[in-house]
C-alpha cells in the first residue's frame, strides 16, 4: 500500500510538471484532422481506467470541425453484449491552434485537450487534462486512421505517456474490435 502510494505521488508530481509545459504541435490543421479515426491507445493513472483497462477494446472517434472553428468529437465503441457506448463533446477552441476545452457532463470534469502529435493521414497523440473538484489527471489517446498500429507508433505513444507521469501498466493499446452502425 505505502509503495503504490508513493509511486502514485511521484507520478502526480510529473504530472503537474510536466503537463504544464506540453504544447500542440506547430502548424496544427483542423481541416486535416477532420474524420474517423480508430482509438488504438489510452493512457492514464485514473482509478477508473485502472479499474476497467482490461475490459476495453478498439472504438472510432469522429472529429468535425464547425463552421466557427471548434471542434465536434463523436465516440462510439461496441460493447461486448452488441450495444454501443456513445459520447459527444464540443470542444471550443482556444488562441493556440491545437487546443481546445470541453466540459464532460458524462464525468463532470474540465477538460484542455492538445494535439501534441499528429501525421494527418496517419495518427494523432491527444494529451489531455482533466480536472474535476480541483484534482487533476492526465489522458492521452492514441488515435489512428486504421485499426493497426506500428510498434514504432507503440512505442512513440508509450514513450510519450510515461514522459507526461502516467504509470507503464496504464498505458493500453486497445485490441481490435468491430464497429458501431453508423448512429
Amino acid at each position: 500500500m505505502r509503495t503504490t502510494l508513493l509511486r502514485m505521488l511521484t507520478a502526480l508530481t510529473c504530472v503537474l510538471a510536466a503537463c504544464a509545459d506540453i504544447m500542440p504541435v506547430p502548424d496544427f490543421s483542423l481541416e486535416k484532422i477532420t474524420g474517423k479515426w480508430y482509438m488504438a491507445g489510452f493512457a492514464t493513472n485514473a482509478q477508473w481506467f485502472v479499474t476497467n483497462k482490461d475490459t476495453m477494446k478498439m472504438g472510432t472517434a469522429m472529429l468535425a470541425p464547425t463552421d466557427g472553428g471548434d471542434l465536434d468529437l463523436s465516440y462510439a465503441t461496441l460493447n461486448a453484449d452488441g450495444t454501443c457506448w456513445r459520447m459527444t463533446h464540443l470542444a471550443k477552441k482556444t488562441d493556440t491552434p491545437g487546443r481546445f476545452t470541453f466540459y464532460s457532463q458524462v464525468w463532470n470534469n474540465d477538460n484542455d485537450m492538445r494535439f501534441v502529435d499528429v501525421v494527418y493521414d496517419d495518427y494523432a497523440v491527444v494529451h489531455t487534462i482533466k480536472t474535476k473538484e480541483g484534482v487533476s489527471e492526465v489522458l492521452n489517446k492514441l488515435y489512428s486512421r486504421s485499426n493497426e498500429t506500428s510498434t514504432d507508433l507503440q512505442q512513440k505513444f508509450l514513450q510519450f505517456s510515461q514522459e507526461t507521469g502516467v504509470l507503464s501498466e496504464n498505458i493500453v493499446i486497445l485490441p481490435k474490435n468491430d464497429e458501431c452502425p453508423e448512429a
